[in-house]
């Protein structure tokens, strides 16, 4: 206190928030691999990474963050660098909900002859915010692609809007070098260009690298339309190589449908085809499930958010009998119905290596799903991933449901939250998991579980050794069954998600009032230990 006062001169104490320590980061990451794979509000919507994945786009997502945020500082110092963080934390928020919505993207394994691996490399001009590119930008960023003894076998353009006078610079780059090029990324490539001049680039972009000899193209987030595919007809029709599509959020409709089976003839090597949040319907699905029966080959297909109703659920159900060797299936938010759970659940007793099953949303009722869970029962020996939530499934369809869950011991990851569950199905769940030592992740919110049925998945998922999540909300928990679920897992509080959205005063009286017996739960729980759930 006295030195302060001999020294009037002496600054006052100030922090410096910019830039952020290297653990600072390297917390952040682990945040957002956090948020990309476990349960929370968006994920719930969109769908949660595998922890692999959400780990990469974590670190991706903070680099770019981070490199906006300091280019931001470097030209307007403010200080403290309270700018620059708010800057980078509103960048992670917003490409992390883009993760989310883009959805998971699996490549498949295959084995690659150590020839083909010698020469491989990438380039790759999507980091960094998402911007505009002209012709002097182009001319400095792909400069590296002229070098004639470059060995790019993979490009991305992704995030850069390219204009005419781009497009004009890398049109006779790309066709310099289609010949070497094996896996092609033009995802969100043209955002906000008006429609006239979108259409001339890709047309551009497309004579450029038509006969390229591809095994990916990536033509994702471009607004395509049929209009959009047209302008890429002649590099589509000049591919019979292809093993990857992505042709995801692109507005494609019936018409535009139409037109991918027109041009892209040549499926048979094709192993991954993601179609994810168009506007295909049931006229388009049946053009798609076209281009699905001459891909034999298929391991991982996507139709998610397509509103596809029965119809054309139907004809993707049948189109996908014959793709035997089917190792991820993505088909959720569709309109399905009864119908097509039906059809579906004929082509996956074909599915014996399928290892996801994302049928979320399909509004299959319980005639669907016990047709689908009786189809899995008896198929998919090594299934690790399947989720049912949002089909309306009661407890009428948990024998079924249960016996199928038990054949399969190589679960991971199992999805059952907004349906109408209710205790008995969570009894009936409960029993089924009990031996599944791989178990990491059960979603059974918002299923008008109360107390009871709490206390018996939480006390069976606590203890396996590799559990991760338990997500519980949503439901009709009372304060004292929360109180209990919270002290079994006291020790690990972590593999518990949040529990602030049930109500405690939810369902109807009768059950409110049996609820309030002394003997119900543990009449429930004796239940439990007495569950049978094997073949029916």
């Amino acid at each position: 206190m006295d030195a302060m006062q001999t020294n009037p001169e002496r600054r006052p104490f100030s922090i410096k928030l910019w830039p952020p320590s290297q653990n600072t980061r390297i917390m952040l990451v682990e945040r957002m691999t956090s948020n990309l794979s476990t349960p929370t509000i968006f994920t719930q919507k969109y769908g949660s990474l595998s922890k692999e994945e959400a780990e990469e786009n974590a670190k991706q997502i903070e680099e770019v963050a981070f490199t906006a945020a300091n280019q931001f500082y470097e030209k307007e110092p403010d200080g403290d660098g309270s700018s620059a963080v708010q800057l980078y934390a509103k960048e992670c928020s917003k490409l992390i909900l883009e993760a989310l919505k883009r959805g998971p993207v699996t490549k498949v394994v295959r084995e690659v002859p150590i020839s083909e691996l010698v020469h491989e490399s990438l380039f790759d001009i999507s980091k960094g915010p998402r911007a505009f590119i002209e012709a002097e930008e182009a001319e400095e960023l792909l400069a590296p692609l002229k070098d004639p003894s470059n060995n790019y076998t993979k490009i991305c353009f992704s995030n850069r809007s390219f204009g005419l006078g781009a497009a004009r610079v890398a049109e006779p780059i790309l066709a310099s070098i289609k010949d070497k090029l094996k896996e092609v990324d033009l995802s969100d490539f043209i955002a906000g260009r008006p429609e006239v001049e979108a259409l001339e680039v890709m047309n551009m972009f497309s004579a450029a690298l038509e006969g390229a000899v591809l095994k990916s193209l990536n033509l994702s987030n471009n607004a395509l339309g049929e209009k959009g595919v047209r302008a890429f007809g002649a590099l589509l029709k000049s591919q019979s190589n292809l093993e990857e599509l992505y042709l995801m959020n692109d507005g494609i409709s019936e018409e535009a449908a139409r037109a991918v089976n027109e041009l892209v003839p040549s499926t048979e090597k094709l192993r991954v085809l993601q179609f994810h949040n168009n506007m295909t319907g049931d006229e388009g699905a049946l053009a798609i499930s076209e281009v699905v029966k001459r891909s034999p080959l298929l391991e991982d297909f996507r139709c998610s958010s397509t509103r596809v109703a029965s119809e054309g659920g139907v004809a993707l159900s049948e189109a996908l009998e014959g793709c035997v060797h089917l190792k991820k299936l993505d088909l959720r938010d569709n309109m399905f119905g009864v119908e097509s759970g039906i059809a579906l659940s004929k082509a996956l007793l074909k599915h014996e290596n399928l290892l996801e099953a994302y049928l979320s949303y399909l509004n299959l009722e319980d005639e669907g799903t016990i047709a689908i869970a009786n189809a899995l029962k008896d198929s998919a020996p090594l299934l690790e991933v399947l989720e049912l939530a949002g089909n309306d499934v009661t407890p009428a369809a948990t024998p079924a449901l249960a016996a199928c869950l038990t054949s399969k011991q190589h679960l991971l990851k199992v999805n059952l939250a907004e349906n109408e569950l209710k205790d008995e199905g969570a009894l009936h769940v409960s029993k089924a998991l009990e031996g599944h030592t791989k178990l990491k992740e059960l979603d059974m919110n918002t299923n008008a579980i109360r107390r009871a049925g709490a206390r018996v998945l939480a006390n069976m998922v606590v203890d396996k050794p590799d559990f991760e999540m338990l997500n519980i909300n949503g439901n009709f928990i009372s304060d004292d069954g929360i109180d209990d679920v919270n002290e079994i897992f006291k020790k690990s509080p972590e593999k518990l998600g949040p529990l602030d959205e049930n109500d405690p005063e939810g369902g109807d009286e009768d059950e409110k009032e049996s609820e309030d017996g002394d003997g119900e739960e543990n009449e429930l729980e004796f239940e439990l230990k007495n569950l049978d759930v094997g073949e029916e």
